[in-house]
């Protein structure tokens, strides 16, 4: 499913709408929301709406267990850190158990978080596989999503949960959840905003075959729901799609 919104805004709100009413059916169903977090700018907005009214007070937050996708290898306090946003835009406004985040540790080397992360993600879901009720993901300009990386041997990791990826003009490594277990959520949300992303966002959703595949386009969940928010800006190199009409 996509969905065209007038802006970033927009799309931000309904992207919180989403997450409230999967959570609420999902505490109601079976006692427990997992959530599986992203970076960027239009995730930051969406996690500053939920801290507000009136989902503060409405959402059952004490059930839902929040999970990353990715994870710059940064300390927790640096701005670049996908936990660090998280934390300042939605999780600090909460009261919520400290049990309840599971961020990716960055304070041994990137192999051996990556290892504990997946550890935790075993601790948490058992002898089966991680099942995330929702899993918010961006679009990199590049095709990139969570940090699947084009070129990266993580795109190609079927056996371990988490990988390490890296891009040569960053002075960082990356952690992120790989391919098949993202494929695993119920419901795989992506969001994507600006201009910027109207080229690769127009290959991906458009007739155009890409080899190889931007990392994006390796995300079809197993028996989940796919769906696309996008705004009017990065959709405007998709064809066939419902705009919004303009004020």
């Amino acid at each position: 499913m996509i969905r065209v919104f007038e802006d970033r805004q927009a799309l931000a709100g309904a992207a919180a709408g989403l997450f409230a009413d999967l959570a609420c059916s999902a505490v109601a169903r079976s006692g427990l929301f997992s959530v599986l977090l992203a970076g960027g700018e239009t995730p930051r907005l969406t996690y500053q709406l939920l801290a507000g009214e009136p989902y503060c007070s409405t959402v059952p937050w004490n059930d839902i267990h929040f999970f990353w996708g990715d994870e710059r290898y940064v300390p927790s306090s640096d701005p670049r850190s996908n936990h660090f946003m998280v934390r300042r835009a939605l999780l600090d406004a909460l009261p919520l158990p400290p049990e309840n985040i599971h961020p990716i540790v960055c304070n041994l080397s990137p192999q051996q978080a990556a290892v504990e992360y997946e550890s935790e993600l075993r601790r948490f879901f058992g002898d089966q596989s991680p099942y995330f009720d929702l899993a918010l993901l961006g679009l990199g300009d590049d095709g990139h999503t969570a940090s699947l990386l084009p070129g990266s041997a993580a795109l190609h990791e079927k056996l371990h949960w988490t990988a390490v990826s890296a891009r040569s003009d960053e002075g960082f490594s990356r952690i992120t959840l790989t391919v098949p277990i993202i494929n695993q959520a119920a419901v795989v949300l992506f969001l994507v905003a600006g201009s910027g992303k109207a080229a690769v966002l127009g290959n991906i959703l458009g007739d155009t075959i890409i080899v190889p595949p931007y990392p994006a386009q390796l995300i079809k969940p197993d028996s989940g729901d796919l769906r696309w928010f996008v705004d009017r800006e990065s959709a405007m190199k998709c064809s066939g799609l419902s705009f919004p009409e303009e004020p």
